[in-house]
């Protein structure tokens, strides 16, 4: 991730394919590794397939397996499973964490957002229970919480890399057919003219708003919109509910060295992944 998220020479100006920074050929090794990697996965969950008392977990990839040996033309190959998994360990580590500690630090920041947050979960959750993904409907505050951390801080500041298929006037300004497009969703996040007191982290402004994630308001669009939205979607927001209402529901929490909430470093560092510039470190205290 660190390397895709390099500014690299040779993607803007590429001169006879020339690597004059060597991030292709880092990331070619990198590659690679990661391959070995699903490979090894790979046999070795196959070779428990063979066994006479092999009981599928009916996991992830045991789904891929049980797909790629259906009889039909369409089935999945080796080389097509291992892309899946590559695509799933990119798409969703990464911005998931990232957007956890995020939230986390909004609202250690924030008390009385997470004092609020606190207030519903044990209302509707209850003290002692944990918190399950059939909850999450019934948690309006945590949903806004989370929406207003993917406002402030999306994942993918610029989305993925987008190309125009044909010449397309947008407000009397041509962009060429070919013409590589960043779409700047950390910007539009923080548009005053859309947003009220955009820089404030406010969650109250999606209580009793219709306004989603999920695409089709352009206001808020951390995983982009249209046919090419992020597949990660329902993934990424099943997980960020349950790890972020179990963190706050199940601890108490302080920030280390006595760091106060006013002078907690909420830079962000330029990457491929919007990070926190200083890692988020914080105590947690059992209820």
């Amino acid at each position: 991730m660190e390397e895709l998220g390099k500014p690299n020479f040779g993607d803007n100006f590429p001169i006879a394919n020339l690597d004059l920074q060597g991030i292709r050929r880092r990331v070619a090794i990198l590659f690679r590794k990661m391959m070995d990697l699903f490979d090894k996965m790979l046999n070795e969950r196959m070779e428990l397939r063979r066994m006479n008392d092999y009981i599928s977990i009916d996991d992830f990839l045991d789904i891929l397996l049980q797909l790629s040996h259906q009889g039909n033309s369409e089935k999945l190959d080796r080389n097509l499973i291992k892309h899946l998994i590559l695509d799933s360990v990119v798409g969703a580590i990464e911005t998931t964490t990232s957007t956890l500690e995020w939230a986390m630090a909004e609202l250690l920041q924030n008390p009385k957002v997470l004092q609020e947050a606190r207030g519903e979960l044990k209302q509707i959750i209850g003290e002692g229970n944990l918190v399950e993904e059939s909850n999450i409907t019934c948690l309006p505050y945590l949903q806004a919480i989370v929406k207003e951390t993917m406002r402030l801080h999306p994942s993918f500041p610029l989305l993925l890399p987008k190309k125009a298929e044909a010449d397309i006037e947008i407000h009397s300004f041509v962009i060429p057919k070919g013409t590589q497009l960043l779409i700047n969703a950390w910007a539009i996040g923080r548009d005053p003219k859309f947003w009220e007191v955009p820089d404030l982290f406010r969650p109250e402004r999606f209580i009793r708003s219709e306004m989603d994630v999920k695409g089709r308001d352009f206001g808020l669009i951390p995983f982009g919109g249209g046919r090419r939205i992020c597949p990660g979607l329902p993934l990424a927001i099943r997980m960020l509910h349950l790890m972020l209402g179990g963190l706050i529901h199940s601890f108490d929490w302080k920030l280390e060295n006595n760091i106060t909430p006013e002078s907690l470093d909420m830079k962000d560092k330029y990457g491929l992944f919007l990070q926190k510039a200083q890692p988020l470190r914080i105590i947690p205290i059992s209820n």
